[in-house]
């Protein structure tokens, strides 16, 4: 298992069992506040998610379903950004390419979270084995998304590339990859909450 991917589910275990003992019968934006605190970045996943709290009704369910959407939407708009990029001509052919990869990554990103979006909100007609299967699909589809985000990043780590295109795709694909993380965060607090009554025959 992905190194982040297991330190986020062990957060969600951790403040799951902690919030829950301290706050009952939340309101629907409170629930969303205690939710958010699974999360690595808390306050940034608050600010996201608060507009969608009269939605979501407590409702963990919908809670990552809402996660998930917000990652898919800042991940088309850094898609369409680098895209444009890409197409510019005043760019170092090294530049060029990383754009090029990173417009590649970026489209399998959308796909993955696409997938992801799509399979979590068949997820309450699964039971038992079925439930955990497709449970670790949108998990798996989540992560991707997240890895091709910082592979993104990566493609510009070389310090010859250092300038404002760079400073622009790390700013950009930074934020995208907090939200992502943030949505990874409530897709396994979500897993976790319902594993096992689900996993019952």
């Amino acid at each position: 298992m992905d190194k982040l991917v297991f330190y986020l589910l062990i957060l969600s275990i951790i403040n799951f069992q902690y919030t829950t003992c301290v706050v009952t019968n939340p309101t629907p934006l409170d629930f969303v506040k205690i939710s958010c605190k699974t999360t690595l970045h808390p306050a940034l996943c608050v600010n996201s998610l608060s507009n969608y709290a009269s939605s979501i009704q407590g409702n963990d369910q919908q809670l990552a379903k809402a996660a998930i959407a917000v990652s898919l939407n800042n991940a088309k708009s850094a898609a369409t950004y680098v895209s444009k990029l890409a197409g510019t001509s005043n760019i170092k052919p090294m530049e060029s390419q990383a754009l090029k990869d990173c417009v590649g990554s970026m489209t399998s990103c959308v796909a993955s979270l696409t997938q992801s979006a799509q399979e979590l909100g068949k997820m309450a007609q699964f039971k038992g084995q079925n439930f955990v299967w497709h449970m670790s699909n949108v998990q798996t589809w989540v992560s991707s998304a997240l890895t091709n985000q910082n592979n993104c990043i990566g493609g510009f780590s070389d310090r010859s590339m250092n300038g404002h295109l760079k400073d622009d795709i790390n700013k950009k694909m930074g934020s995208v990859s907090e939200v992502t993380s943030n949505a990874l965060a409530l897709v396994n607090s979500f897993a976790v909450r319902h594993k096992d009554a689900k996993h019952k025959p």
